[in-house]
Parts: C-alpha cells; sequence; structure tokens
C-alpha cells in the first residue's frame, strides 16, 4: 500500500490525511475482493523500518491503526459482512500495548469468521519472518533432542530418524521452517500488487513470492480502483498456467 505520503503532499492535504484516504481504498479493494470470491488477502500494513521514521509519524500512524483496528471489530465492519477472519503478522512485541490489545482484541473477535481470512502484516519485515522461523524450528528441535535425551534412552540425533550423516545434514527441514512462518496461516500468493510504480517488494513475503504475478501498477494507493484490481486478475489468469507450472517443476 505504497504512496499514501506522496499523495498528501502531491494533493496538498494536511499530514496524516493521505493514510486516511488510503484506508478508504483498501475498504473498496477488500470488498472488490470478497465479491469476486478471492478468499486470502494479505495487506503490508507497517514495516519494522518504518518505525525508523521520526516519533510523531509512528505516533501518528499508531493512534490511526489503533482506530482502524477498533472499527474492524465492530459488529457492520466489512471483516464481519463478509465472514473474514483477522490475522496479524509480524512481530507484535515491538507494537505498543494499546495497539498490541487492539490487535488481540480483533483477532479474537473474528475467530470464528471462516469465508475469508485477511492477513495484516504489522512490524513485518520478510527478513526478520525468516529469522524468527529458523529461531523457533532450532528451538523446538532441541527441546525435542533434550527430552528424548532426558527419557535416558540416550540416542540422541539419531532417535529422531535416518541415520546419524542425514541428520546432520537434514536436522532442520523445510516444513518445519514454514509451519513457524508469520505466513503460515495463509496459503503463497497468486498475486502481488504494490502501488506507486515502486518495482521492488520492500522486504514483503520474499520467502513467499518465488511463483506469483507481480503487478506494478504507477498509481498511488489511495487511487487504486476497480481497474487496477481487474488488469491484475486478468494478467495473472494469462500467465497462470506458466505459474503453475514452474511451481510442478519444484
Amino acid at each position: 500500500m505504497d504512496g499514501n505520503r506522496r499523495y498528501t503532499k502531491r494533493c496538498n492535504l494536511m499530514e496524516g490525511a493521505g493514510h486516511k484516504v488510503g484506508f478508504l481504498a483498501l475498504m473498496s479493494m477488500l470488498k472488490y475482493c470478497y465479491e469476486f470470491g478471492v478468499r486470502y488477502v494479505t495487506i503490508y500494513a507497517f514495516s519494522i523500518d518504518n518505525f525508523k521514521r521520526s516519533p510523531e509519524e509512528v505516533q501518528s500512524l499508531m493512534d490511526l491503526m489503533l482506530e482502524k483496528i477498533e472499527e474492524l471489530i465492530k459488529e457492520e465492519s466489512i471483516v464481519n459482512r463478509y465472514g473474514v477472519r483477522v490475522y496479524f503478522s509480524g512481530n507484535l512485541k515491538l507494537l505498543s500495548e494499546p495497539v498490541r490489545l487492539a490487535v488481540e482484541r480483533a483477532m479474537l473477535a473474528t475467530a470464528k469468521n471462516s469465508k475469508a481470512v485477511l492477513s495484516i502484516c504489522i512490524a513485518y519485515t520478510s527478513t526478520n519472518e525468516i529469522v524468527h522461523a529458523i529461531q523457533e524450528s532450532c528451538e523446538e528441535k532441541w527441546n525435542e533432542i533434550a527430552v528424548m535425551n532426558s527419557s535416558g534412552a540416550g540416542y540422541g540425533l539419531i532417535r529422531l530418524g535416518g541415520n546419524q550423516q542425514d541428520e546432520r545434514d537434514h536436522l532442520i527441514k523445510l516444513t518445519d521452517i514454514e509451519s513457524h512462518m508469520y505466513m503460515a496461516v495463509a496459503p503463497d500468493p497468486d498475486i502481488i500488487i504494490r502501488t506507486s510504480g515502486e518495482t521492488r517488494l520492500s522486504n514483503f513475503l520474499l520467502w513467499q513470492s518465488a511463483n506469483c504475478y507481480l503487478y506494478f501498477p504507477s498509481v498511488l494507493w489511495p487511487e487504486i480502483g476497480l481497474r487496477q484490481f481487474l488488469w491484475a486478475i486478468l494478467n495473472f489468469q494469462r500467465i497462470q498456467f506458466y505459474l503453475d507450472k514452474k511451481v510442478k517443476q519444484l
């Protein structure tokens, strides 16, 4: 959702107004997604790198985020109208306590919704996600080894399956890491849309985006609409066979 600040400057709006217009654009895009039957939607709301901005801007964004999260759990909100379960993905410990508590309330309030899933990446970068998943995988495997050794069996690594050399080479498996990813709650994306004409992912879903269609419209995020949404879907459908073929070759 890139271009909120540039939209503010270009339209001579008050500071922070672009993010509010960007939220309205998000609501429209979510409605298009759910009306077209898109079950999984992931949005990049706030990067860990965004904490490097001025304290005033960060606080303003946190206040706006708190306000909009509270709106999500209202009975008439879009997530409840369309039966959407909300997840917040990222290093949530970095959030202020009010925002973190609001995040927990929103996930709890929508836990019974089952028609679609909205993943909101907040305090997130892909590199942080990968490091976190590796750390969690190693800790889990170490705990397994410790339990087995403390039981008196004394088999150590070998007892986990395979021979000793295999276990040294494959102690941590790909499935172990993927199960500990923040984004384990959703399948890998089919389409990633980055607005404002920037042709880079900015540390977003680097692990998950190896075989998806990347679309970089020139419009700023507050300006995105149905035209860009349909163009992304039509182009994805045009190359879907090729992408599916690449996945099967893996």
